[in-house]
């Protein structure tokens, strides 16, 4: 099946979105439609049909526009007659062939008698679903009343199609009611905000729906895989809650409903879009721009909201009340207790005896907003050993219980979802670096990696952006021979860990190795499945960091730019002692995070 993109709006984002290779990009001449396109068409590949879509328009401005803007075809989605098409098909006013694609609105049936007066007359018609207006509605209909498709004409596929409708997609294909579906229109699902389309959710369809072999994908495929990594090994006690998830997860997400009431959250409770700060000091010293992506400023002080808001309306949907978590450095652990306080859901946190001691900040927050701390004592009493208490009680407690994961690892769904979630960064960086640099795509990105949540959401635009080069830094503690460290790109084999096929810290015979990073949040013997996808295929450069460069580099931060970050984030900014970037280079770096709940571990170290 062919593809058409409907509803382009601004010249950057046709242009990218014409990148990806639809076959048609459609513009919308109707002015009460936030849609409406008014502005000039960017140069497309000549291989990309222009389609104008128009709603009971006068013919002449019809006729205007087609000649204008050099317009292949018009999409007709009011009420007309087939006179309308006829003349259209006549005219002698337009110089070149225009196909005419007439649209017609299905809810729960259709009486295909009223396409005959227009057999003859267009090319191609097209099924939507039918809403308050036309098009852009975000909702599907019943694809099987097509079967009853009595035409040999062609037809596009519209109406709410989305991430979440692949395997649906597939299985139509399959069918015999697609036998005659010649593309399919995208349009609502795929953008974030009327007109703005993501390209790289474009790209991620395009290439679930018919893979290109030649293509890298680093997205997650429908087995649940980042390349070799990933999957769900969990027990059988979990695969009811899990597969739950997984067959609702990306539904939920697309339902206008979901993102309006998500939106609001980030934007009013969040206070999204956090800053993208250009460190005007740090940048003189390192003779490079440096841009600093503000998460340390969201309510809560780190990313960790954005992935909570968005599971906790998860779990309201699928009907649970009892919300667990694990936490290493607090920062998760506050914001789940704090979104579940939010909603009025019981909050349970599994939190390392270890980190519990040395984030007592976060953790009298935790309790302050009504949740209980529940101390993992085995194994290193770290953040692994809170996620494996965290997995133990979700068994028990399988029916009543959404187990909200911090990072961007466990079982799939889990990685591809917290990505999305976080997500929100990279799309906001695009459009503010944008605004201030002329450009969407800075020359790198730059995270601090655990488990992985905050790069996942700071990568996930540049994922496929070859020209981006993205830095990922881990914690190498007392350095990567020391036998202290957490530096799993260079220590980890191939294993599993907490339902997932990952890069992994273990012994010959397979036994876990103990992780140590001075950072409460990287101290994690494995990395997410995106995360090893990306080492192993050199899409990312990893760098591994000390403790003694970090707690440097988080103090510099503190006196050049009056910031004073997490130590997961300490981490991302040594790397510009190891690093030299050119002048004219835009470097993003993601501070996930702020350092209120390490401040005691600064004076510990520096001895204030």
């Amino acid at each position: 099946m062919k593809l058409k993109v409907c509803g382009m709006k601004y010249q950057d984002n046709i242009a990218q979105v014409a990148a990806l290779q639809p076959d048609y990009l459609g513009f919308i001449f109707y002015e009460k439609t936030p849609r409406h396109f008014d502005t000039k068409i960017p140069d497309l590949p000549k291989s990309i049909k222009k389609v104008g879509v128009f709603v009971n328009e006068d013919l002449n401005t019809v006729i205007e526009k087609v000649n204008k803007f050099d317009l292949q075809a018009v999409q007709l989605h009011g009420e007309e007659a087939p006179y309308y098409c006829s003349i259209l098909r006549n005219t002698k006013l337009i110089s070149k062939p225009l196909d005419i694609i007439k649209v017609f609105s299905v809810k729960e049936g259709f009486n295909f008698k009223v396409l005959e007066p227009y057999e003859d007359l267009c090319d191609y018609y097209l099924f939507d679903t039918k809403g308050k207006l036309p098009g852009g509605n975000g909702y599907t209909f019943d694809w099987s009343l097509l079967e009853a498709y009595p035409s040999t004409k062609p037809f596009f596929l519209s109406g709410g199609i989305g991430l979440e409708q692949v395997e649906a997609l597939k299985a139509f294909k399959a069918s015999s009611a697609s036998k005659y579906c010649y593309a399919l229109d995208v349009n609502s699902k795929f953008e974030t905000e009327p007109g703005l389309k993501n390209s790289a959710s474009l790209r991620e369809f395009k290439m679930k729906l018919s893979p290109n072999k030649d293509m890298q994908n680093y997205n997650v495929n429908d087995k649940g895989y980042y390349g070799e990594f990933g999957g769900a090994y969990i027990p059988e006690m979990l695969y009811p809650n899990v597969e739950e998830l997984r067959q609702n997860y990306l539904k939920i997400m697309g339902e206008p409903d979901f993102q309006k009431e998500f939106n609001k959250l980030l934007k009013d409770y969040v206070g999204r879009p956090s800053p993208l700060y250009f460190a005007k000091r740090l940048s003189e010293k390192y003779n490079t721009k440096i841009y600093l992506k503000r998460e340390d400023l969201n309510h809560t002080g780190a990313h960790k909201i954005n992935n909570t808001i968005g599971q906790i309306l998860m779990a309201k949907r699928l009907g649970k009340h009892r919300i667990i978590a694990e936490t290493g450095a607090g920062q998760h652990g506050v914001a789940t207790a704090t979104v579940c306080a939010l909603m009025g859901m019981e909050c349970i946190v599994y939190m390392g005896e270890i980190d519990i001691a040395r984030q007592a900040p976060n953790v009298a927050r935790m309790k302050m907003l009504g949740a209980t701390v529940v101390p993992a004592l085995s194994g290193s009493r770290t953040l692994k050993d809170a996620t494996n208490e965290a997995i133990r009680d979700w068994i028990n407690n399988p029916v009543d219980t959404h187990y909200i994961i911090g990072s961007a690892i466990g079982p799939h769904p889990y990685p591809d979802m917290v990505t999305r979630f976080q997500a929100v960064i990279s799309e906001e960086i695009k459009w503010q670096l944008k605004a201030q640099e002329g450009r969407e795509n800075p020359d790198y990105v730059v995270a601090c990696i655990g488990g992985g949540s905050n790069a996942a959401g700071t990568y996930y635009h540049y994922l496929h952006e070859e020209s981006v080069g993205i830095i990922a830094v881990e914690a190498a503690g007392l350095g990567i021979d020391s036998g202290e460290s957490a530096a799993t790109s260079v220590l980890g084999k191939e294993g599993i860990i907490h339902g997932c096929k990952t890069l992994l810290m273990q012994t010959e015979d397979g036994q876990i190795t103990e992780p140590y990073s001075i950072s409460a949040g990287l101290d994690y013997p494995g990395v997410g499945p995106m995360h090893a996808h990306l080492s192993k295929t050199g899409r990312a450069e990893f760098l591994s960091i000390t403790d003694s460069d970090a707690m440097e580099a988080g103090l510099e931060l503190s006196k050049l730019e009056g910031i004073i970050p997490a130590i997961e984030t300490s981490h991302a900014f040594a790397i510009f002692k190891h690093k030299t970037f050119k002048p004219d280079d835009v470097v993003v770096m993601s501070l996930s995070g702020r350092g209120d709940k390490d401040l005691q571990n600064y004076i510990d170290y520096f001895k204030f």
